[in-house]
């Protein structure tokens, strides 16, 4: 009965969390996702909007289940990757979003190293040209910071499990 009553406690409590619109640190990793691909494909438009989005779910994570150190790695980057979102999210031009993608990325790959952020691995890619890495689910490189000109410059230089 004990372990009943903790089931629903923990239930009611996801339930309560997801109707307040907390999200967890999966979501940050999905929408980073969404601002690369937008990158890759050049679409300025849809890198607004998901970085607009991401800053969204910055604002509604939940950390309460966290480590300690997990919580101390997302407080450090927290602002950074609001900084970086909010740029990405107010400017339409192209150019400007992958140079804010850079430092945003940086922080990303920082959180990943620590939180776990998804069950599938998140590959680190480097792009030399840019001298700058990101984030992907994808083993093949498609280059955000040159879409169409370069997209497959670059390399994985590290795999997070």
């Amino acid at each position: 009965m004990k372990k009943i009553i903790v089931l629903l406690v923990l239930i009611f409590s996801i339930t309560i969390a997801r109707a307040q619109g907390i999200m967890d640190l999966s979501t940050l990793l999905t929408t980073y996702y969404n601002i690369k691909n937008a990158l890759v494909s050049g679409d300025a438009a849809r890198v607004s909007t998901n970085a607009a989005e991401f800053v969204k779910a910055l604002n509604k994570a939940d950390t309460r289940t966290l480590t300690a150190a997990e919580q101390k790695a997302f407080q450090s980057v927290q602002a950074k990757l609001a900084a970086s979102a909010k740029i990405m999210a107010e400017t339409k031009d192209i150019s400007k979003q992958r140079e804010s993608f850079s430092g945003f990325s940086n922080s990303m790959i920082s959180l990943a190293g620590v939180a776990k952020l998804s069950v599938e691995p998140i590959y680190v890619d480097y792009c030399p040209m840019k001298k700058s890495y990101w984030l992907s689910a994808e083993k093949p490189i498609k280059n955000p910071y040159y879409g169409n000109s370069m997209l497959t410059c670059g390399s994985v230089k590290d795999t997070i499990k």
